[in-house]
């Protein structure tokens, strides 16, 4: 086998791992987008023509190259080529504003730019001090066909070591400026060893429709390719068109973030297509409730997966749904060698039954954020033995049996009159009205109260209640403290690319109507 390659070890590399593939199998497919595939052969030899032109151009191991376009066969192989490289990868957000893109770049140190069209054109004379390779061949830049070293050309692996920087994910920003989570080679390696648990191997065929920059597909992307198996990437989530291609592919494994599986669920011709071929189905990113969860196990084979934690590392708790039915109101039980505890807002480990910040150590943590110290301590907490976890900001209760239901996260829990209100709580209940679709409780102020809940909801197709009405209806079946003071409809709740509902965008949109 590949030096590196030996999922066993307690260390490898994914880059090892599809050079043993591209030897054992290599006209097997890797990645296919569109119509257009790569087998392992062919992805190996423009893996190491991106290492080879990344060395040619004084990229050293450990520096680091900036991904921000849309996702593409390009993207991915520059991904991967980079790591056989040793180099660390920035993969960005072609959403984020231009201004926060230019800060990004720099804030990586990044020494290559690897872009489409729309983003440069985006991003006009900005971050101008670091070369530019356009992935989708358009004008302005250097295609990245002509960048690539010549045909042929062979590179070994870089030997990198488990704590050496894998990637640069940059949280999204959607509560202040985005930072660069350091993510080690052996935090992804403990990913890829998880896979076997889930039935990964030669014959999978997983179907990826959230971005590339996003550590939700990439937890799933890299299993695929260190087992040997087939990526199908869609570049946008179309319902319909992931029906059908999941059914024409014969899908077996894949990840969605819960507004996918709402808007799959709810085609009128989901129960026409085939979808026998699926082992297994994941989600992460967002909440997703026990009736979504329900539904899903009801209506689609195969098992459903959920993953609860967070892109920095820590604990994570995953959730097999089709195992535990009765336990669809949590994200599960901590993984296999994760140290999941609750702390109060004192720093002390809260006591058994009583809810918490919900704190987590694994093989699988972050380094810390890229050039902050400062808020790296603040994301973490140590035991009293000198252990080290890492903050998740969430609010959660271990039930008897040792599952972990969420509560809210503290940031958005709503203080009102010195009562605490959980926004998730009055969610819930919201969605038990048949003309609910979606929800989201946003904290406002109050002079009375400090804060109070106000709720945005959108309506199911063809159904209609006056907002003053569906807020008594809501109003008669809670406490005191947790009545809504306002509810307003909206067309769609705003998100994130990877479906995280953006609320701080609600309460300056409620701030503002108010003024």
């Amino acid at each position: 086998m590949t030096p590196g390659a030996d999922l066993s070890a307690p260390f490898g590399t994914i880059a090892g791992l599809i050079r043993h593939h591209a030897q054992a199998a290599p006209q097997r497919r890797a990645l296919v987008q569109d119509g257009e595939a790569l087998d392992y052969a062919a992805l190996d030899a423009l893996m190491d023509r991106v290492a080879a032109a990344l060395q040619r151009d004084g990229v050293q191991p450990g520096e680091a190259v900036a991904i921000c376009a849309a996702t593409s066969l390009a993207y991915a192989v520059i991904y991967l080529g980079a790591l056989r490289a040793g180099v660390v990868v920035a993969p960005l957000a072609p959403g984020a504003t231009p201004d926060s893109l230019e800060g990004m770049v720099r804030d990586a140190g990044a020494r290559l730019l690897c872009t489409d069209h729309e983003v440069a054109q985006a991003l006009g004379p900005r971050a101008a001090t670091v070369p530019r390779i356009l992935l989708d061949e358009s004008t302005g830049g250097l295609g990245w066909s002509q960048w690539l070293a010549s045909e042929g050309t062979r590179v070994p692996d870089a030997e990198v070591d488990a704590d050496w920087p894998f990637n640069i994910i940059y949280s999204s920003g959607t509560t202040g400026e985005p930072k660069g989570i350091v993510q080690p080679h052996g935090m992804r390696w403990a990913h890829v060893q998880r896979g076997a648990t889930y039935g990964y191997g030669p014959d999978t065929v997983t179907l990826l429709s959230t971005p590339l920059y996003s550590n939700t597909t990439l937890v799933v992307f890299f299993p695929t390719l260190a087992y040997g198996g087939t990526v199908l990437l869609m570049g946008k989530f179309d319902a319909a068109g992931y029906l059908a291609l999941a059914a024409r592919e014969r899908v077996t494994h894949t990840m969605l973030v819960p507004v996918q599986y709402q808007r799959l669920m709810a085609r009128p011709d989901f129960a026409r297509h085939d979808l026998r071929s699926f082992r297994m189905k994941f989600c992460t990113s967002a909440p997703f409730s026990a009736a979504l969860k329900a539904e899903v196990l009801a209506r689609w084979p195969g098992g459903l997966v959920e993953f609860y934690g967070m892109t920095e590392g820590g604990g994570t708790c995953i959730l097999e749904a089709h195992l535990h039915p009765d336990k669809l109101h949590t994200v599960g039980q901590p993984a296999q060698g994760h140290d999941i505890r609750l702390i109060d807002e004192h720093g002390q480990e809260a006591p058994a039954g009583e809810a918490g910040e919900v704190v987590g150590r694994s093989p699988g943590m972050m380094k810390g954020y890229h050039g902050r110290p400062e808020k790296t301590r603040e994301a973490e907490w140590y035991a009293p033995d000198g252990q080290r976890f890492i903050r998740t900001g969430d609010i959660g209760r271990f039930d008897a049996q040792g599952f972990l239901t969420l509560l809210d996260r503290r940031k958005d829990m709503i203080i009102s009159g010195g009562f605490n209100i959980y926004p998730s709580d009055l969610e819930a209940e919201l969605r038990q009205h048949p003309a609910v679709q979606d929800v989201a409780v946003v904290g406002v102020a109050s002079e009375q109260w400090g804060e109070t809940p106000v709720a945005y909801v959108v309506l199911r197709d063809g159904k209609a209640i006056a907002a003053d009405a569906l807020r008594e209806w809501m109003n008669r079946r809670v406490g005191k403290t947790q009545r809504l003071s306002d509810l307003r409809y909206l067309d769609e709740l705003p998100r994130s690319a990877i479906g995280k509902v953006l609320k701080r965008e609600l309460r300056e949109q409620y701030a503002a109507i108010r003024k």
